[in-house]
């Protein structure tokens, strides 16, 4: 049921056109989303309520060990992409294994871009195609002490 809401980029562009075409706002955010934590829940979750539906770009295995490091990430692709898709507030994941999501984020074509508040609208990609487009590009608030890295940081630490 879940791997239905795992779409290809084609099937993502379509699916956005026809709930473009419904007058539905198309909220975008990305990320790597590796060992999800309370941090991620309540950033997507306040994501999609910016707008009707939530487009998800997961970060593929190979572009998270180009951002994160070799030993990167802990959990694979096809559970990652599983446990977004299994989240209620996402409509849709698709991957992308870019250095960054701005081919997927022009192929989407968002109404609402959305990151963590640790980026300034200047410093999210894609954010002036958005805008350029009539879009909104928002910041939210993340959870203090919640991140992937502190996380296995305690797990080393602890075993």
């Amino acid at each position: 049921m879940t791997e239905r809401k795992i779409l290809s980029r084609d099937e993502a562009i379509q699916q956005a056109d026809q709930w473009r075409a419904n007058g539905e706002q198309i909220v975008f955010t990305n990320g790597c989303f590796d060992i999800v934590h309370l941090g991620h829940i309540d950033y997507l979750e306040k994501a999609r309520q910016l707008g009707d539906r939530l487009i998800l770009g997961l970060n593929t295995d190979a572009s998270v060990s180009c951002i994160k490091g070799p030993l990167r990430p802990v959990v694979n692709e096809y559970a990652r992409a599983r446990l977004m898709a299994a989240l209620a507030f996402v409509d849709a994941v698709t991957l992308f294994g870019e250095p960054t999501p701005l081919e997927l984020i022009e192929a989407v074509r968002p109404d609402i871009l959305v990151k963590g508040d640790d980026y300034s609208v200047a410093t999210i990609v894609g954010a002036d195609f958005v805008l350029g487009r009539g879009g909104r590009v928002e910041t939210i608030a993340l959870v203090p002490g919640y991140s992937t890295t502190k996380l296995i940081e305690r797990i080393k630490s602890s075993y």
